[in-house]
Parts: structure tokens; C-alpha cells; sequence
């Protein structure tokens, strides 16, 4: 059940306090961590809450049920990450109606978003997912494919390629989260020093949030320490 406004208030008080600990545990700037709000399954009304306490950036799962929100909350300035797979026959909308795809990892799907990005907004934001566990459960491109890929998007003309994304397995050792998260670091300083200029390290969610800013996220997809435990759909 998603908290209601004063429990959502505290929620966010305790996720901002916390992650500025963290960024001084990690010898990193205050404000060096984006939170993206992971508001799938949860209602609009406790997106516009989180939006009047000063959150912007939030991610859903879901196309459609993205477009309601965004359709409800439209007077509002948000910041729209889609983070769920991208299906084929979802691309247009997707390339319409957000800010960033989180989970580009082929470039068949980038090449249609790069088309289908209307000329009159500002470049797609775009990071690629990458599978750094080689799980056969997971979408995200190879390890190592990913340089090829990420060339190949930076080539294409309405997409700016921000960075990486990665889900790694599910680990409760501290140290085994960070094994993971340190794989995408790597990655992607590997792909700076070859000329592409990218800024950000998408990974992390309430779990194993220390782990990710200790090895560099820039962003972060809290979901449940936010708006609580995720409503079941088979319930509404």
C-alpha cells in the first residue's frame, strides 16, 4: 500500500539524509547522487506529493500506465524516466513522451527512438543496460558488447547517450553488491577514455543503495523506501 502524504514526507526526509551520509562516507560531493523515484503501481497523487517536497526525476516501468500519470500531473515540470524494457511497437511513444530510457540495450531499439524523437524536443537522454552478471533472466546488452553499442548510439543523431544502467544480481553481502556495481564503473571509464563523454552510472535501489554510491552511481531508482511497499495489481 502506497504511504499516505506525512508518512511519504518522512520517507523522503530519511532517503535525502541518508544519501547525503553516504556521499560523505564516500568522499563525494553532496548532491553527487539523483534520485529517481520509482513510482510504478503507485498513484498519481503520491507522484504530486513527492513532486511538492522537491522530488522531480521519476521512472515507471510501465508505458501506458506512464502516459496516465504524466496526462494527470500535466502541469507539472517532471523529469520522465522510462526504465522497463523497451518493446518494439512501444518506441514511438516512448521517444514522445519522455525525457530518458534508462534501458536501451540493442541498437535496433536505439535507431527507432533516435527516429521517432520528435524534432521539436531536445535529445532523447539515453543509458544503455548492461547484463554485468550474464543472467539469463535479465534484459541489458553483454559485457562484452557494450563498447561496440555505445559508439554506435553516440552516432545517432536525436539520442544523447548519458551512460549505464545495471541491475545486478541479487546479492546481501555488502561486498558482493559492490562487485557488480564496480563491473559498470569500470565499463564506463573504459568507454570515457575512449573519447565518449558520459556522465552517468544509473544502479542502486533501496537494497543495496550503500553499495551503489560507494562504487560511483550518479543515479539511484528508490522505489520502496519512498512510496512503501508496491501495491499488488491483482488487488485494484
Amino acid at each position: 500500500m502506497t504511504a499516505n502524504a506525512t508518512v511519504l514526507e518522512k520517507n523522503f526526509s530519511a532517503l535525502r539524509a541518508r544519501i547525503r551520509g553516504l556521499e560523505r562516507e564516500a568522499g563525494r560531493a553532496a548532491g553527487s547522487v539523483q534520485v529517481v523515484a520509482v513510482s510504478k503501481l503507485h498513484p498519481a497523487g503520491a507522484v504530486r506529493r513527492l513532486a511538492a517536497l522537491g522530488q522531480r526525476a521519476f521512472g515507471e516501468n510501465y508505458f501506458q500506465e506512464g502516459l496516465d500519470k504524466q496526462a494527470q500531473l500535466a502541469g507539472l515540470a517532471l523529469e520522465w524516466h522510462f526504465i522497463g524494457h523497451v518493446q518494439g511497437n512501444k518506441t514511438r511513444g516512448v521517444a514522445e513522451n519522455f525525457s530518458w530510457v534508462d534501458s536501451v540495450d540493442k541498437i535496433k531499439t536505439a535507431r527507432r527512438l533516435s527516429a521517432q524523437r520528435p524534432a521539436g524536443l531536445p535529445p532523447l537522454n539515453v543509458c544503455l543496460q548492461v547484463n554485468v552478471d550474464d543472467e539469463q533472466s535479465k534484459f541489458g546488452a553483454a559485457v562484452g558488447e557494450v563498447d561496440a553499442l555505445a559508439h554506435a548510439v553516440a552516432e545517432l543523431p536525436r539520442l544523447n547517450l548519458r551512460g549505464l544502467m545495471a541491475i545486478p544480481k541479487l546479492q546481501h553481502d555488502p561486498a558482493l553488491q559492490r562487485r557488480g556495481f564496480a563491473t559498470l564503473r569500470r565499463i564506463l571509464e573504459r568507454l570515457c577514455r575512449s573519447g565518449l563523454p558520459l556522465d552517468t552510472l544509473s544502479m542502486g535501489m533501496t537494497f543495496d543503495l550503500a553499495a551503489a554510491i560507494a562504487e560511483g552511481a550518479t543515479q539511484v531508482r528508490i522505489g520502496t523506501a519512498l512510496f512503501g511497499p508496491r501495491p499488488n495489481p491483482m488487488q485494484k
